[in-house]
């Protein structure tokens, strides 16, 4: 049996892709469903394709997982071109408004400083047009490209940090730490804006997306080497991560023997079939039974555990 056929539509878990410039998400994808010759495969948070980094993707039984990761914070480390607004928001658009020159002269360090701290915490922004936000049932940028622009309404999003890295004027590098649905183009154009110059975003890197961190992030074409020289079986076992991995952050309990057919058939846990163990408070947790076998997630409320997805393996 050759490796295709025997690990086709079998493999679960998550890859930890860095998505290169030029590529979509959704390109990352169906790249991907070649290489592993599988269907059921989807990705957290929508990159743009010029930007670059962080993209998990999962695979097989992981999928239905997703939906509990959409909420986790990501990381960024960004560019900002002042001076310039385009109709995308960045540097891949078209310039709809450019700077005088005294006005860019009267813009000192701590102007720009000022307009991106204030971003930091919790507060309203919209979507940019050219975005993959869907209104109507059809996406934004799609509207865009046919030259209509509609009203959207604010967003709530928290910046959790800013940190200027250098400011090489008229550009600024830039950390940023967020929520899910911030987008960076927006900052750009908003910081800007609160300047009076403009502003833009040049470039895009996501360094984290939950537990994933760009560290022990994968390309494509490294991917597909690795499978070459090694082999799919020796690529599952080194570069796929279990799903449970996802929720590294979360507390772990322990089922005991006798609740595993209670657990598996999706019903509530006690505190009793749990293996005895300090509890934390309410909280969100990973439960697994037998030897290391994840089971899902669960929500503890007093001494219950109530099922948010299992994941028998």
């Amino acid at each position: 049996m050759s490796n295709s056929s025997k690990y086709a539509n079998t493999i679960t878990g998550f890859l930890n892709i860095y998505k290169e410039a030029g590529f979509t998400s959704f390109d990352v994808v169906a790249k991907l469903r070649g290489i592993l010759h599988q269907k059921k495969i989807g990705h957290l948070g929508t990159l743009d394709p010029d930007a670059r980094g962080v993209l998990p993707v999962a695979l097989g039984k992981a999928t239905k997982a997703i939906s509990l990761l959409e909420d986790h914070t990501k990381a960024y480390d960004a560019v900002m071109l002042l001076g310039v607004d385009t109709d995308t928001c960045d540097t891949s658009g078209n310039v709809v408004f450019k700077a005088a020159k005294e006005v860019m002269e009267g813009i000192t360090p701590e102007d720009i400083s000022r307009a991106l701290m204030w971003w930091k915490g919790d507060h309203e922004q919209i979507p940019p047009m050219y975005s993959a936000k869907k209104i109507g049932g059809k996406k934004l940028y799609e509207l865009a490209r046919e030259g209509i622009e509609v009203e959207r309404t604010p967003e709530k999003i928290h910046i959790d940090d800013i940190i200027i890295s250098k400011i090489e004027f008229p550009q600024v590098y830039f950390h940023v730490e967020c929520s899910k649905g911030t987008y960076i183009r927006s900052l750009c154009h908003d910081v800007g804006k609160s300047l009076g110059c403009g502003g833009t975003m040049s470039s895009l890197l996501r360094t984290r997306a939950g537990t994933f961190s760009i560290d022990n992030s994968v390309r494509l074409s490294e991917l597909e080497d690795y499978i070459f020289q090694f082999g799919m079986e020796k690529m599952c076992s080194d570069k796929i991560l279990p799903i449970w991995e996802a929720f590294s952050d979360l507390p772990s309990y322990n089922v005991k023997e006798e609740s595993t057919k209670k657990a598996k058939n999706g019903n509530y846990l006690t505190t009793y079939d749990i293996v005895e163990q300090l509890f934390e408070e309410n909280n969100t947790c990973k439960i697994f039974y037998g030897k290391n076998k994840f089971l899902g997630i669960y929500e503890k409320s007093g001494n219950n555990f109530y099922p948010r997805k299992v994941l028998a393996e």
